[in-house]
């Protein structure tokens, strides 16, 4: 198509932010002081490479991911555990936080409830930033490599991407059918992987994570959890993923009481009525 003649001018004009979050909810400071002292681990487990495994942590509670052995990516589901149709909304926490989150950021739930499941209490990756490339790191925008995806691009049949590996955990863990698992597996917190997108093209891209050996983000649980963690094929995802080549490493998820978990108050379920203007 021809280029108008106002072609610049229309676009430069000055962008304006959907969701204004000076008004959003924040964890009190001295709550969230309270959820970083006095931590008493209750439960840990190792999830192996190219696998998924389930845990539960109790509102008030502390949960912490680790890279213990090598540089690796995890892909995060939370569900409220009383009520698995409450899960992690990835595109809304995208919207009030942005595309990456990190000390601070609150992890919301879908629609109806609406709510804060778990904010985040500590990053040692915090210092990374965005880089010249727009990358940064702990993403709400990828939404986990699926072998259906994999079969549309690459063709054949991998049962190791995040999705497989989630929906795995999650039969295992509820004794559901497949077939009633996997429509449960959403969009995840990518945490450790290092995203952005192209400055040309606009397209999703990955590069190698900064993650090492030691670094670890921590949470605290605002409901009760079942969470999901997968360690992605694609490691430390500096080359692809969805591949039983690249080097993958072990993740480890802590649980932990803490000085905030005996009094705990967990948030309530948003406030709309629920009407969408339909009479009644």
């Amino acid at each position: 198509m021809t280029e108008p003649k106002d072609a610049e001018a229309r676009r430069a004009v000055t962008p304006v932010i959907c969701y204004p979050n000076d008004t959003l909810p924040r964890l009190d400071p001295a709550l969230m002081e309270r959820a970083r002292s006095d931590w008493q681990k209750v439960s840990e487990l190792l999830v192996p490479p190219r696998d998924a495994r389930c845990f539960h942590v109790k509102p008030g509670q502390a949960f912490r991911i680790t890279s213990v052995e090598g540089p690796q990516v995890g892909d995060l589901n939370l569900w409220n555990s009383k009520d698995l149709s409450e899960r992690f909304y990835s595109g809304k926490t995208r919207a009030l936080h942005g595309a990456h989150v990190t000390t601070g950021d609150r992890l919301w739930s879908g629609f109806p409830a609406l709510r804060p499941m778990a904010t985040i209490i500590a990053d040692t990756l915090d210092w990374y930033g965005i880089d010249s490339f727009g990358g940064s790191v702990h993403d709400v925008i990828g939404t986990r490599c699926d072998p259906y995806t994999h079969h549309l691009l690459s063709g054949g049949q991998y049962h190791h991407c995040c999705h497989s590996n989630l929906t795995r955990a999650l039969v295992a863990e509820t004794g559901l059918s497949p077939d009633k698992a996997e429509p449960l597996v959403h969009d995840v917190l990518n945490v450790f992987m290092c995203t952005g997108f192209t400055r040309d093209t606009g397209q999703y891209f990955m590069k190698q994570s900064p993650v090492r050996p030691g670094d670890h983000i921590d949470f605290i649980a605002e409901i009760d959890l079942l969470g999901a963690l997968s360690t992605c094929p694609g490691g430390d995802c500096g080359a692809q993923h969805s591949s039983d080549t690249a080097a993958c490493h072990p993740l480890l998820v802590e649980v932990f009481d803490c000085a905030a978990t005996p009094d705990w108050q967990a948030p309530d379920r948003n406030g709309y009525c629920g009407g969408h203007g339909l009479k009644k």
